[in-house]
């Protein structure tokens, strides 16, 4: 029944984060100098620091956080870390987003359609933030740890014929050219939640120990704006 296309690889996700009982790219339009007299039009902002826009046309695209530890950190014997630069690393700069257990991150998962993109953040380590973005390349299916004895993330609850555990697979598209803080993003955070601002309701902060998390089309174009700001 499991339809497991990759090999394991290196584990990854917040093993802390358990919850065992189920709980177009556009062209940059050439900036033209404002005519005497007339009123100056902002463009839209360019949201990468490779210069190519992520102008969203597409409206049926969603946008997302999950979480990784890029530090060591040894559960039953194997290393669960997981960066951004172990996932550029990949053959195809691809991998299965394996070891989620909180149901709701994997609904989240499940929710997840080829095409959204995903701000790539670094948990539980000196340096939390965000600091890039994936794609979705392979939406959910049964996620191959549930089924391995010998794995960090074994549930022994899940059956082959029934898996409780799904993943999906991800694409490095970018590293910000520097990362966004959490702390920077808290400030803003404790901002909005004066005016009912973009990140008011941001799962960052009002969902701390959720692994995958969506993200509003206006947070996401927030944070990218942020990012803009950092290497001005």
């Amino acid at each position: 029944h499991p339809r497991v296309t990759m090999p394991p690889r290196k584990r990854k996700k917040e093993a802390k984060e358990q919850d065992p009982d189920g709980q177009q790219v556009q062209k940059r339009a050439k900036k033209e100098e404002p005519k005497k007299d007339s009123p100056t039009i902002e463009s839209k902002p360019d949201f990468t620091s490779k210069r190519q826009l992520f102008v969203d046309e597409e409206p049926s695209r969603n946008y997302w956080l999950i979480k990784s530890e890029p530090n060591t950190r040894m559960v039953k014997g194997v290393d669960i870390k997981y960066s951004i630069q172990d996932l550029m690393a990949e053959e195809n700069q691809t991998t299965c987003w394996d070891g989620v257990r909180n149901m709701e991150a994997r609904n989240n998962m499940r929710a997840m359609n080829v095409g959204d993109l995903a701000l790539f953040y670094h948990s539980n380590c000196k340096e939390l933030g965000i600091y890039g973005i994936v794609e979705v390349v392979k939406s959910a299916y049964p996620d191959h740890t549930q089924f391995d004895i010998k794995d960090p993330h074994y549930d022994p609850r899940s059956k082959k014929d029934e898996p409780r555990w799904d993943m999906v697979d991800v694409k490095f598209v970018r590293t910000f050219k520097e990362f966004i803080p959490q702390a920077e993003l808290k400030k803003h955070y404790n901002e909005h939640t004066k005016n009912d601002g973009i990140l008011s309701n941001m799962a960052l902060f009002t969902r701390l120990r959720l692994s995958v998390q969506p993200v509003t089309k206006p947070q996401f174009d927030f944070i990218m704006q942020l990012e803009m700001k950092s290497h001005s």
